[in-house]
């Protein structure tokens, strides 16, 4: 009694006996119906304590009376008085007043007598039972039964009609088809945080989906987890979230999603949706290796901040390792032999900078290739390096040996410039006859390139460098107050939006005032990466602190941010904002902005663009540094417990 049919599910009429089943009964009221059911429920068995059980079903009539209505009653109880589960009926053609919600008489008892050991049978039980009942017909036909026999054929044929109707339901809900096989490729301007924070949501959301895809992370130190020619092949649809160009012959015919990492951070979920239903685009290759994606639809803003994170992303690297050589050399000199020659008195310390000094020159020509080869592909990349270098040079028609560097300023232009160059040529060169297509990459872009970026530059070079000598002159002229309320503005759009436009901007201001290669320069470059490094850490100390405040999967994640914003990363602390933009968002600015001001105003300095902790060793003035990144993220941490609600609220 009480257990489940062999190979399927439990029935009603697994747990209701034909001798717990008495029909036409002659009840006077309520109470009296009550024991004719316990008195079924005692002779098969299923009581051993009678009394406790009528107690147990009394209880449950006070909390709520038990008829349904339209005629029907089902009393049930749970108590260690029941010996077996099981179900007990009786049909009463007079009706009984069962004090029912619809007020009519109640025809048709079931009552459920469940051990307070066992599962919530009588519950399951009751659940499937009442679905049953609600059909009148079916309650009709049992008050008509004229046997216990076949009072049990009618509910055994009503319950096999209604499991035969979730069988149907339940495979028309299924896929038809095999899952699709989903691919994706995730790629951001530094290949630092956006690309494996897209890579790892697509994942995430793809198995909280029951589905499986694989994505290859275009990161900063290379491709990892490359996509293979068969798995290309094989594949329904491919989810390409990039910021920057990437190689996208190999998806030539293939149904793809473009996207960028924001919205896969951001919406995994409709992305991979799209993807199994078929709202994709069948990618046709034109020849342009690099393309992601056609960007006539772009805006002109989205397209320059592509072209520009292209060329900061390539030139990151000469600068990070230029910049901390540089510093090393400061660092290991003695200024007292030479002040004018501080950073190469002594041997070991004009190695360090001869080395630094020539990395650190790569920078202006890499900047300006690499934003050329965005916009123009490979043929732009000559010609944005030469480019570069005359930017660097400060090469005009009067001094082509160099005169006025116009610097990181003159490298944008020179690289935009060169990139739309390139463009005009190819279109230009269209017209030009089958027999001359292979001459054109070696001969005729490069040749002519070169020729009018080397015209431009020469144009452009005195009126850049003047503008670019007048903004170094202001930067250097400020006051403390001046210079407090820049690094304020600077800290605090590093965690506006934290890895977007509002950020990389206030970066980008931070490498370019590293070209003037000043104190100025390099303070301003310190407040940058102390108010990228202020968001996560803020974030970590408020999960630990203000507790209440977050989720219990934030307060598990909450203190990878340490780390996170120790190296800054500032982009751990886009989950956490996403999740409460007007409050987290305002409260890291506020903390980012204390941070950046207290660097400023210790005059800390700062010659390389990246590595958070690990460049504190060739921080001026570190232990105050140091000062300004706790107390900015303690001020983070105490506005977000300030602002934030608590979790239950």
């Amino acid at each position: 009694m009480g257990k489940s049919r062999k190979g399927g599910t439990m029935k009603i009429t697994d747990l209701l006996k034909k001798d717990s089943i008495s029909l036409n009964v002659s009840a006077a009221d309520q109470n009296a119906a009550i024991d004719a059911l316990i008195e079924l429920h005692e002779k098969v068995g299923n009581l051993n304590n009678v009394s406790a059980f009528k107690k147990a079903i009394l209880a449950r009539e006070e909390k709520g009376s038990t008829a349904i209505g339209m005629g029907i009653a089902v009393p049930h109880a749970k108590s260690f008085a029941v010996a077996n589960p099981g179900l007990s009926a009786i049909t009463i053609p007079a009706g009984i007043d069962y004090k029912s919600l619809d007020g009519n008489p109640s025809k048709l008892l079931f009552m459920i007598a469940a051990p307070d050991t066992a599962a919530d049978t009588h519950l399951e039980v009751l659940s499937k039972l009442m679905t049953l009942l609600m059909d009148q017909s079916f309650a009709a036909k049992l008050l008509d039964a004229k046997t216990p026999d076949e009072f049990l054929s009618i509910i055994d044929a009503k319950e096999a009609e209604k499991d035969k109707e979730e069988a149907a339901k339940k495979a028309a809900a299924a896929p038809s088809a095999a899952p699709k096989k989903l691919l994706g490729v995730t790629a951001c301007p530094t290949g630092i945080a956006h690309t494996f924070m897209a890579a790892e949501a697509l994942e995430l959301k793809a198995k909280e989906m029951g589905l499986a895809i694989k994505v290859e992370k275009d990161g900063s130190a290379g491709a990892k987890d490359v996509l293979t020619a068969a798995e290309i092949a094989d594949a329904d649809a491919i989810i390409i979230a990039c910021d920057k160009n990437i190689e996208m012959g190999r998806f030539d015919g293939k149904e793809v999603i473009i996207t960028s990492t924001k919205e896969a951070i951001h919406n995994p979920e409709n992305l991979i949706k799209k993807a199994v239903d078929g709202e994709t685009t069948v990618y046709k290759h034109t020849g342009a290796v690099t393309k992601t994606a056609d960007t006539s639809n772009e805006s002109i803003g989205r397209q320059f901040y592509k072209h520009l994170m292209n060329g900061v992303s390539h030139m990151l690297p000469f600068v990070i390792g230029g910049g901390i050589l540089i510093a090393i050399a400061f660092l290991l000199d003695d200024y007292s032999i030479d002040p004018s020659n501080f950073g190469s008195n002594t041997p070991v310390a004009a190695w360090f900078k001869t080395i630094g000094g020539v990395a650190f020159g790569f920078m202006l020509p890499i900047l300006a290739g690499f934003i050329a080869q965005s916009i123009a592909d490979r043929p732009g990349l000559a010609v944005g390096f030469v480019g570069g270098a005359l930017a660097s040079t400060g090469a005009t028609f009067a001094a082509p040996g160099g005169n006025i560097p116009s610097a990181f300023l003159g490298a944008l232009v020179a690289g935009f410039a060169a990139g739309y160059i390139v463009l005009f040529l190819e279109k230009i060169c269209d017209k030009l006859p089958q027999a001359l297509e292979g001459i054109k990459p070696v001969l005729i872009y490069p040749l002519c390139g070169i020729l009018v970026i080397g015209l431009v530059m020469c144009a452009i070079n005195p009126v850049v460098g003047a503008l670019n000598a007048w903004i170094t002159g202001i930067l250097e002229g400020m006051g403390t107050g001046s210079i407090v309320v820049l690094g304020i503005l600077l800290g605090a759009m590093m965690a506006t939006d934290m890895g977007g436009p509002l950020n990389k901007a206030a970066y980008v201001f931070g490498t370019a005032a590293l070209a003037s290669q000043n104190e100025t320069g390099y303070m301003i470059m310190a407040a940058v990466m102390v108010g990228g490094m202020v968001p996560p850490i803020a974030i970590a100390l408020a999960t630990l602190v203000f507790k209440n405040k977050f989720t219990p999967a934030e307060r598990k994640s909450g203190p990878v941010n340490f780390i996170m914003g120790l190296c800054f990363i500032t982009e751990g602390a886009i989950p956490f904002a996403a999740a409460d933009p007007l409050r987290v968002i305002p409260s890291l600015m506020v903390g980012s902005g204390v941070a950046g001001a207290l660097s400023m105003v210790f005059k800390c300095t700062l010659m390389a663009p990246h590595g958070g902790i690990f460049v504190f060793p060739v921080v001026g003035n570190v232990g105050m540094y140091l000062v300004a990144l706790l107390v900015g993220s303690v001020v983070g941490c105490l506005m977000l417990g300030l602002l934030k609600k608590k979790v239950e609220d």
